[in-house]
């Protein structure tokens, strides 16, 4: 179980890495399409990354159910950080309405807007890291 909990760990701070990267895409993105700057790349690398995220996303959910079925963990804790990480994945599936937004030329929010959406991950994880390692209750 320990090989599960490293790769757990492995892939959730994949996940994460794009989570914290793709909005900084985003960023680059506007700023560069409103200096008239060819941002053909950085969709380019948008795309590749949410692939990427996605994935990992995907590994960490599963490892992360294997150690829960296989430890047998409980507490409210757990309930907690679920809802934390439900909240993880529907920062991720807004992340990819923008990836959309993106691909169609029409991602109208200012760089500043995504410099701001970059940190709301910040305010989910942390709890996260929180109920895993504290368990408060």
């Amino acid at each position: 179980m320990l090989w599960v909990k490293v790769f757990h760990i492995v892939a959730m701070t994949s996940w994460m890495a794009g989570i914290f990267y793709l909005p900084r895409i985003f960023v680059h993105y506007v700023e560069g399409r409103e200096a008239g700057q060819d941002v053909a790349r950085l969709e380019i690398m948008a795309g590749k990354l949410f692939g990427f995220m996605s994935l990992m996303a995907l590994f960490t959910l599963g490892f992360g159910l294997w150690l829960w079925l296989g430890f047998g963990i409980s507490g409210a804790w757990l309930h907690a950080k679920l809802l934390f990480v439900g909240l993880l994945i529907g920062y991720h599936f807004w992340c990819f309405s923008y990836l959309k937004k993106l691909r169609a030329g029409t991602l109208n929010n200012s760089g500043r807007y995504f410099r701001l959406f970059n940190e709301l991950p910040l305010l989910i994880f942390i709890p996260i890291l929180i109920f895993v390692v504290v368990k408060p209750f």
